[in-house]
C-alpha cells in the first residue's frame, strides 16, 4: 500500500511502546492515521456540566463535574477507612468511592467546589450507583500545590470545548487527548480522497481542516463543519467501493435463463391451490427480467418471517431448470436444509419426481445434500448432480466441498444471508461455467440506508404483504421476577392451546448439556449476567421440569443443534405431524421451520436475545388459520434497557420499525465508546439510521466517479483511501460479510 508515510508511522514510535500497546489491544489503533481518526464521541463545554443523569451502568463514562461533599467514613472496626465523594452537575450525582491507601491524594484533592474530570466504571452498591476508585483531572486549580498541575491540565484542553475520547478502563480519555496532541502536527499531511470538483461542489472543508477542528474545536460551527465532511468521506468511499464491486459485475457475463413458455413453472403454477400475493408477482418479474439478461444477476429479496419468499425463489429455480440449467439452494443448517427440501418436493409434487414412476411429463429430480448423509445417498445425490439428473439441489456447506460438481449451474439461492462468509459463496459461483446468477434471501428486514451500506452492490427486492391466511401474532413480555403469577399463566395458555389441538414452541437460550457448561475461555460476563448471578436457562432442564411440572401430560420433547442429524430430524418430523404438543428449543428453530399447527411460544430469558432474532423466533408461530401467540418471558427489572427492548418487540410485528430500533441499540456500544471487542466499525462518524441523505447521495457521486474512471487512475487521493479502508480481505467481506 503507498499510503502516506507519515501516516503510516507506527504509534510506538511516536507514543512509546507502553500507550501504543495499550492502543492496539484495547482501541485497535495502530497508526499515527488511526489515532487521527479516532474521533471524540462528544465534547464537554467548560461552563456546561455533562449529564449525570443518564449515565449507563456498567459503561466506562468520563464525566466532566463539580465535588459537593466529601467524608471519610471509618469500617472493620476503625482499621479500615474509606473516602466517599459526592459530585453533581445540575442534573444529577454520583457517588465516587476510594479505600485504604488510595484516599490520601483524592483527599485533599477533591475538595467541595472543585471541577475535575473523571472517568470510570459505572456500578451499583446498595442500589446507587457509584464509580469506584476513578482516576480524575483537575480543571482548576484549588491549591497552591496543584497549580502547575492544573495549569497543564487547562492548557491542554486549550479551547473551549473538551474533547472526550471514546476510551477504555485501561486508558482515559485525557490520555488520549495527549497522545492526539502529538500527532495533530501529521494532520496536513492526510492525503484528501474526496475529488475536488465534489468536495467545492457540497461546500465540504479540506481534509488535514476537518481533522483538526474535530480533534480541537474553538467553536461549535468548528465541530459541524469537521463532522460534515468526515461523514461524507466515510460514505463516499464505502460507496466507492460498492460501486466498483456492482461495476466489476456488469462486465461479468452469464447465460441468460429464459423459462419455457410450457414448461416446469407453467406446471407448477397451474397446480398451486392458492393465488400468488400481488407482492410476489411484482418480485418474481424483477427477477425473471433479471434471468433474462446476459450479466449475472445479484439480487438481494428481503421479505418478513412468512411473506412467501421460498415460493419466490422455488418459481426463480424451475424458470432456471426449464431453460436447461441447475439451481442450488444453500441453506445455513441441516434442519433448515432438510426442511426446504421436504416443503420444496411438497409444494412440487410429482413434479419433482423426474426420471421416477409416476413422475410428470415435465418434472426433474430435487436432491438433498449435506454432511451427514449416508455414503450410498451422498454418491447418488453426487451423480444426479453432474449427469444434470438433478435440476434443483438443496443442501448445506457440503455443497461448497470440491467433489460438487454441475452438469451447468445457472442460479445460487442464498437462505440467510448474514450467515454465510464471502468466501463460501464464491466457491459454490464458481461452480458454474459462466458466472450463475445470485439470490440472496433475508427475512431480518433491513431499512433503506442499512441496505445501500451492507448489501449496497446487490438490487433490492422486498416482500411486505403477508400471503391470505396468515394470522396475527399478539405478543407480551411476562416478567417473571416481579410476577410470578404471570408465569404460571403463561404455562397456562401454552396448556390451552395444546388441549386445543394446536402445538407450542418454548425457546431457551442454552442447551444444557456438559459441552455447553463448560466455562468459556476469557469469556467476558455481561451487567445483565452479573446482575442475575445465574446462567441462562436451558433447553434440558427447562423441559424436565415442564414435564414434570406445569405441563405434566402432554408430550414434551427437546431439539437442539447437539442433536444427532437423523434424530433432529426425526423430533421435527413428530412435531410437524402433530404428535408432540410442546417442543423445547434452541433458536436451531429461527429460520425456516413451518408448522402452521403450532400457535403459541414462550421465549425463556428473552432478553438474552437480540430484537431481530426475537422476531425471526416470532413468525414461527401464527402461520396457519389460528391466531398466533409470543409471551416473552425475562427477570430483568422494568426500568432496564433490556425491558423496554422486549416492550418494543411486543408493541409492534413490523419488521423493519423493529430492525431500526435494533440497529439504533445496537450502534449504541460504539457511541458510548466501549472498546469494541473484534473489528472496529469502519463508520466512526456516520450513522446509518440519521445519515440516510449523505449515504444516498454518495452512492450517487460514487456510482458516476466509478463510470467515468473504474479504477480510479485520475483520482490517487480516493485510491489510497480505498485501500487504506479496505485492504483485499476487507473488499471482500464488503461483499454483504
Amino acid at each position: 500500500m503507498d499510503l502516506v508515510p507519515v501516516l503510516e508511522e507506527p504509534l510506538k514510535k511516536v507514543l512509546g511502546p507502553a500507550t501504543a500497546k495499550v492502543m492496539a489491544e484495547h482501541l485497535d489503533l495502530h497508526t499515527v492515521g488511526d489515532l487521527l481518526h479516532h474521533y471524540p464521541r462528544r465534547y464537554a463545554e467548560r461552563g456546561e456540566l455533562t449529564r449525570l443523569a443518564e449515565l449507563p451502568l456498567d459503561e466506562h463514562v468520563t464525566v466532566v463535574a463539580q465535588v459537593a461533599t466529601a467524608r471519610v467514613l471509618r469500617f472493620n472496626g476503625g482499621s479500615g477507612q474509606r473516602l466517599e465523594v459526592t459530585i453533581t452537575d445540575g442534573s444529577g450525582q454520583i457517588q465516587l468511592v476510594f479505600f485504604g491507601k488510595g484516599i490520601h491524594k483524592p483527599h485533599k484533592e477533591l475538595l467541595p467546589g472543585t471541577r475535575a474530570m473523571f472517568a470510570g466504571k459505572v456500578s451499583v452498591f446498595n442500589r446507587k450507583m457509584q464509580l469506584a476508585h476513578p482516576a480524575y483531572q483537575l480543571l482548576r486549580a484549588d491549591t497552591a500545590e496543584d497549580a502547575t498541575e492544573a495549569a497543564e491540565a487547562v492548557g491542554s484542553w486549550a479551547g473551549a470545548l473538551l474533547p472526550i475520547y471514546p476510551a477504555t478502563a485501561k486508558l482515559e480519555s485525557w490520555k488520549i487527548a495527549k497522545a492526539v496532541d502529538l500527532v495533530l502536527p501529521s494532520a496536513p499531511e492526510a492525503v484528501d480522497p474526496l475529488p475536488e470538483s465534489l468536495r467545492e461542489g457540497r461546500g465540504l472543508v479540506p481534509l488535514p481542516e476537518a481533522l483538526l477542528k474535530i480533534h480541537r474545536p474553538h467553536t461549535k460551527a468548528d465541530i459541524a463543519d469537521a463532522r460534515a465532511r468526515l461523514k461524507w468521506d466515510e460514505a463516499f468511499v464505502l460507496q466507492v467501493a460498492l460501486a466498483r464491486r456492482r461495476f466489476a459485475d456488469t462486465q461479468l457475463t452469464a447465460v441468460a435463463r429464459e423459462p419455457k413458455p410450457d414448461g416446469l413453472l407453467t406446471a407448477f403454477d397451474a397446480k398451486l391451490p392458492f393465488t400468488l400475493t400481488d407482492g410476489q408477482q411484482k418480485v418474481s418479474k424483477e427477477i425473471f427480467d433479471d434471468l433474462a439478461t446476459e450479466h449475472p444477476m445479484h439480487r438481494l429479496l428481503q421479505g418478513e418471517v412468512g411473506s412467501g419468499k421460498t415460493m419466490v425463489a422455488l418459481r426463480a429455480m424451475l424458470a432456471v431448470v426449464d431453460a436447461g440449467g441447475q439451481a442450488a439452494m444453500l441453506a445455513p443448517t441441516e434442519v433448515l436444509a432438510q426442511q426446504h427440501h421436504r416443503s420444496i418436493t411438497e409444494m412440487m409434487g410429482e413434479l419433482a419426481q423426474g426420471g421416477m414412476l409416476g413422475g410428470a411429463e415435465h418434472s426433474t429430480k430435487v436432491v438433498l445434500l449435506t454432511g451427514s448423509m449416508g455414503t450410498a445417498a451422498r454418491r447418488q445425490a453426487l451423480l444426479d448432480l453432474v449427469t444434470g439428473e438433478a435440476g434443483i439441489v438443496i443442501g448445506t456447506h457440503a455443497l461448497i466441498e470440491d467433489k460438487v460438481q454441475f452438469l451447468d449451474l445457472g442460479l445460487v439461492v442464498v437462505d440467510e444471508q448474514h450467515r454465510f462468509g464471502v468466501e463460501q459463496r464464491d466457491a459454490l459461483r464458481s461452480k458454474g461455467k459462466q458466472p450463475p446468477h445470485l439470490l440472496v434471501m433475508t427475512a431480518t428486514p433491513i431499512p433503506r440506508t442499512v441496505a445501500m451500506t451492507v448489501f449496497g452492490d446487490l438490487e433490492t427486492s422486498v416482500l411486505d404483504q403477508l400471503p391470505a391466511g396468515r394470522s396475527p401474532i399478539a405478543s407480551h413480555v411476562v416478567p417473571a421476577a416481579d410476577k410470578p403469577h404471570f408465569l404460571a399463566r403463561a404455562w397456562e395458555r401454552v396448556r390451552e392451546e395444546v388441549e386445543n389441538g394446536h402445538q407450542a414452541y418454548v425457546v431457551c437460550p442454552r442447551i444444557g448439556d456438559d459441552e455447553d457448561d463448560k466455562p468459556k475461555k476469557g469469556k467476558k460476563k455481561s451487567a445483565e449476567d452479573e446482575a442475575e448471578k445465574r446462567p441462562p436457562l436451558a433447553v434440558l432442564d427447562v423441559a424436565e421440569e415442564l414435564a414434570h411440572g406445569p405441563l405434566q401430560g402432554l408430550t414434551v420433547e427437546v431439539l437442539h443443534g447437539r442433536m444427532h442429524p437423523d434424530d433432529k430430524d426425526a423430533v421435527m418430523r413428530r412435531f410437524a405431524a402433530g404428535e408432540t404438543g410442546v417442543l423445547v428449543a434452541t433458536t436451531v428453530i429461527e429460520v425456516g421451520v413451518n408448522v402452521p399447527n403450532a400457535t403459541a411460544m414462550v421465549i425463556m430469558d428473552a432478553d438474552r436475545f437480540g430484537v431481530s432474532q426475537l422476531h425471526q423466533l416470532r413468525g414461527r408461530v401464527g402461520r396457519g388459520s389460528a391466531a398466533g401467540l409470543c409471551l416473552l418471558v425475562t427477570e430483568m427489572p422494568e426500568a432496564s434497557p433490556a425491558r423496554a427492548r422486549l416492550g418494543a418487540v411486543a408493541s409492534t410485528l413490523d419488521g423493519f420499525e423493529l430492525s431500526r430500533i435494533d440497529l439504533e441499540q445496537r450502534r449504541e456500544g460504539d457511541v458510548l465508546g466501549q472498546a469494541q471487542s473484534g473489528v472496529r466499525s469502519s463508520l466512526r462518524m456516520l450513522t446509518v439510521i440519521e445519515d440516510e441523505e449523505i449515504i444516498a447521495e454518495a452512492r450517487e457521486e460514487a456510482t458516476k466517479v466509478v463510470a467515468a474512471d473504474p479504477d480510479l487512475e485520475r483520482l490517487p487521493g480516493l485510491k489510497t483511501a480505498l485501500d487504506a479502508l479496505l485492504d483485499a480481505e476487507r473488499e471482500q467481506y464488503l461483499d454483504k460479510g
